[in-house]
């Protein structure tokens, strides 16, 4: 039974579980934030219109331009973000707090198509 039960730590350890091992999600999108300085990749930029901040890459034009696990959206059609891809809320909030968690919705424009994808997006921060 031991070896069993090792055998699923070393299975887990070695390629993890759920959602965190997805580049996005390694690279900091989707991450709180108050200033472009506490986003993890050059390129991305804090989105402060969101609650709790939202550290998104910027400037991308197709899905292929994000890290892998995040899509090419656009909230008001100006500009386009990477923003996690998630099925569930619980995917959404890795790097962020209770008190600033993101909501899984397909209510942003996705601008390859939504083909039945939703992103994590926070409730916008009222400032």
């Amino acid at each position: 039974m031991s070896r069993i039960l090792c055998a699923i730590v070393v299975i887990f350890s070695i390629f993890g579980c759920g959602n965190d091992s997805t580049e996005a999600i390694r690279r900091g999108v989707g991450a709180e934030c108050t200033a472009n300085s506490e986003c993890t990749e050059t390129g991305q930029v804090c989105l402060t219109e969101f609650k709790g901040g939202y550290c998104g890459a910027s400037g991308c034009v197709h899905d292929v331009d994000c890290p892998a696990g995040s899509a090419c959206v656009t909230d008001n059609g100006q500009v386009n973000y990477c923003f996690l891809i998630c099925a569930d809320k619980p995917e959404c909030n890795p790097h962020r707090t209770l008190d600033n968690e993101s909501s899984c919705t397909s209510s942003l424009t996705f601008v390859d198509g939504a083909a039945n994808r939703k992103v994590c997006r926070p409730p916008l921060s009222g400032t």
